[in-house]
């Protein structure tokens, strides 16, 4: 990674209820930016999402315009497959976010590539307790 140049940065998202979490990963990306930075959001289709949890709710054109309108996001684009690799094959970041809710195996997988391209991975906790399952979840419990 060059320093002092503007960086990219790509984070990615189901997005299919859009909660605090959401947006404290997206500042924090943002951050790691920097001013001139961008940052890339991908947003997984609903192929991609069904390889490990169950279908959105919202369609993926609406989950897309919500992620647009979110002011720390400079760029939105499709994730076909659950792995954020062949999105970051292409764009070549400096910096994934990844989560800490995400299986290790797939992260070093991606750190590897990275790594290779030299960039790396930023692991970013999870807050479980606000969760778009468990808004469901919560949803579901107050009928």
């Amino acid at each position: 990674m060059k320093k002092n140049q503007p960086k990219i940065v790509y984070s990615y998202y189901v997005l299919d209820i859009i909660h605090k979490g959401h947006l404290l990963m997206m500042k924090n990306a943002k951050a790691m930016a920097g001013k001139d930075g961008k940052l890339i959001v991908g947003i997984l289709t609903d192929e991609a999402t069904m390889e490990k949890k169950p279908k959105p709710i919202m369609p993926f054109e609406e989950r897309i315009e919500l992620a647009e309108a979110i002011r720390y996001a400079d760029v939105v684009a499709p994730q076909e497959t659950y792995s954020p690799l062949p999105n970051i094959k292409k764009i070549k970041p400096d910096i994934l976010i990844e989560s800490a809710s995400h299986e290790e195996k797939a992260i070093e997988e991606c750190r590897r590539y990275m790594e290779s391209i030299g960039g790396k991975v930023v692991v970013l906790p999870y807050f479980p307790k606000i969760s778009s399952t468990n808004i469901k979840q919560k949803i579901k419990n107050s009928k």
